[in-house]
């Protein structure tokens, strides 16, 4: 499984879990008519995204998808590299001490910079809106009388 794919999870699991937890209270509200006490309020409405923003983003997805499997490659890369380094400083306390040292450096720096294309690519999945269009409220319906 992937981190991208365990995010997604996530992230569904807990809109699933709001959405149980908020829907009794939304059927009980639903069940109660008022009458309304304001005047309506004018409806917002979103223009459609510009034309070519769904294929950006999946090339933007795509190219993201692409740097994180490289970095990965490239800390597994790494972490052999520095296996086989400690092997030449086995009684070396001081200098295995150093190299372990610079490995998790190495390895924070590492999680941060995923972490970033991680947050980078989320931001990539959501589509770009269009401006927001306000139409007026409708005038309310009086009954003649």
């Amino acid at each position: 499984m992937t981190i991208a794919y365990q995010r997604r999870f996530h992230l569904r699991c807990r809109v699933l879990a709001g959405v149980l937890v908020c829907a009794p209270i939304g059927i009980a509200c639903a069940g109660q008519a008022q009458a309304p006490l304001a005047p309506p309020a004018p409806q917002v409405l979103l223009a459609a995204p510009p034309p070519g923003a769904a294929f950006q983003q999946t090339v933007q997805q795509q190219q993201l998808r692409d740097q994180l499997q490289q970095r990965q490659l490239q800390q597994q890369l790494h972490q052999e590299v520095s296996n086989t380094g400690k092997r030449a400083f086995v009684g070396h306390r001081q200098a295995l001490q150093q190299i372990d040292q610079a490995n998790r450096a190495q390895q924070q720096q590492d999680r941060a910079s995923q972490q970033d294309l991680l947050d980078r690519y989320r931001d990539a999945a959501t589509l770009p809106q269009g401006a927001p269009v306000i139409l007026p409220a409708p005038a309310p319906a009086h009954s003649g009388g």
